[in-house]
Order: C-alpha cells, then structure tokens, then sequence
C-alpha cells in the first residue's frame, strides 16, 4: 500500500524542513512517501493569533494543492491546528490532521488524564479552546509552559530538556497527569528522554500527526471512511468560487477547477 504525506511547516522559514523530514523518513511506515515544506511568506512562528491569520491563506491553498498534486494526506504541522476544519471543508480526496487532534486522541487511549507542554503561557488559551473544541476538556490534567519561544527549543537543547523534564516531572506527581504531550511541533527530539524520566508516555507533536496521517489513509483506502461531506464539511460551490472571481482575486490558480 503506498501512501503519500504533505507535511506543512506553516511559517515563511525552512529552517525546521530538514530536521523534520529526517525525523519523519526514519520512521515511515513501508510504503509511505513523505514531503517537508514551508510557507514561501510570512511569519516564523505563529506565536500570536495575528501571524496565524496571515498564514491561513496560503496553508489552505498549499493543501488544495497538494490535493491535485496526488497527496494523500496533509498535516498542518502547528499545535495550534490552524485552518484544520477549513482545510477539511476545501478537500474532496486528502485527508487532513493536524497535532493538537492527533496527540489528545493518542493520549487519551493511553492514560486517564493528560498534560501539555508549552512553550509560553501566551499559547495556553487557544489550546484550551481546542482541548474544550475535541471534546477532551475532561481528560485535561494541566498546561505547563517553560518560558521559552518556539525558535528558542534549540538553541540551547541541553538546558531546554531540562525545562521540560522538571515540568513533565510536575505533571506526572503533582497534577496526576498519566501521559505528556509535547505542544509545539518544534519540541522534537525530547520525546525519548523525557519518556525514560518520567516514566509515562510523551507523545511528540509531529511523530503523532503524522503516523494519525497514516492511519486515516489506511482506513481511507481499506474501507472507505472519510471525512463526510454531509454538513460540516461541505465543499463551498466551485460555481461560486469561480463567478466571484476568487482565484484571480486571491491568486490561487486554478485550483478548483
């Protein structure tokens, strides 16, 4: 079974694409094809809701695209999950995911109650809304940020660790939490060290979507389940796209036609 997955860094820098997709080709499933890409504009972290919004455009489109291109699958690489819903609207054929879905659904088979690492407490209400938005707002043991930015993880990864080990240690003794999820994409590489020391899952943002991604390619092609297109999914008339002149407004090609 061959599978094709479209992983989205949804900012204007690349500098995360390599380390990323070199993450992602050691642990493939057999048969899967992976791709790392950014933005060609905009912001580089999506630290404030402005600079998501800027981005939302352009990732939609990237998705849209990759639809015809022949993916299978997309993930919009950022734990906020922006234009997630948005994105399932537009597609006809790829599935879409996202980490904050992927990593709250693992975790929750896993343990009881979950904890999330964050960088900053700046990020902690719009991830709220998204645990509340799941539907795991019962299964949410605590936030826990560290101080540190999203480009500010590896810089000094020896002390970075450290920050996230004492606040995985907090989560597990003090707020009972049974499972960790790192809650920034750009978390990578702690995962397995973090899981030795505390002794409970640590689910990593970008493994989690995009081994969810396999997944609901697998169950797409073997039985058919897909996102419905019934209500909340349903795909904006093309007619409309094209008599409102939207491709030329927003200089999106000829994606819908």
């Amino acid at each position: 079974m061959s599978r094709r997955v479209l992983f989205i860094n949804p900012v204007g820098t690349d500098i995360f694409d390599s380390p990323i997709n070199e993450i992602l080709d050691a642990e493939k499933m057999a048969g899967t094809e992976v791709d790392v890409v950014s933005l060609k504009r905009g912001p580089q972290h999506l630290e404030y809701h402005y600079y998501e919004m800027l981005v939302m455009t352009d990732v939609l489109h990237l998705i849209k695209q990759g639809e015809k291109d022949g993916y299978d699958a997309a993930v919009i690489g950022c734990f906020y999950d922006p234009g997630l819903r948005e994105a399932r609207e537009i597609t006809e054929r790829i599935v879409v995911t996202a980490p904050a879905e992927a990593c709250m659904h693992i975790a929750t088979t896993l343990g009881d109650r979950f904890s999330v690492i964050v960088g900053r407490q700046k990020w902690v209400p719009a991830m709220r809304e998204n645990v509340y938005k799941y539907g795991f707002a019962d299964k949410l043991a605590s936030f826990k940020p560290v101080g540190l930015g999203v480009h500010d993880f590896h810089k000094d990864e020896q002390a970075a660790e450290k920050m996230l080990k004492e606040a995985a240690r907090e989560a597990v003794e003090q707020d009972k939490a049974e499972v960790i999820i790192l809650g920034c994409t750009i978390q990578f590489g702690f995962y397995k060290e973090l899981q030795e020391y505390v002794g409970v899952p640590v689910i990593d943002a970008i493994l989690a979507p995009f081994k969810y991604a396999e997944f609901l390619i697998e169950i797409k092609q073997k039985f058919g389940w897909s996102p419905s297109k019934r209500y909340g999914f349903e795909t904006p008339p093309s007619s409309e796209i094209k008599d409102w002149g939207l491709s030329k407004q927003y200089g999106f090609g000829d994606l819908w036609e």
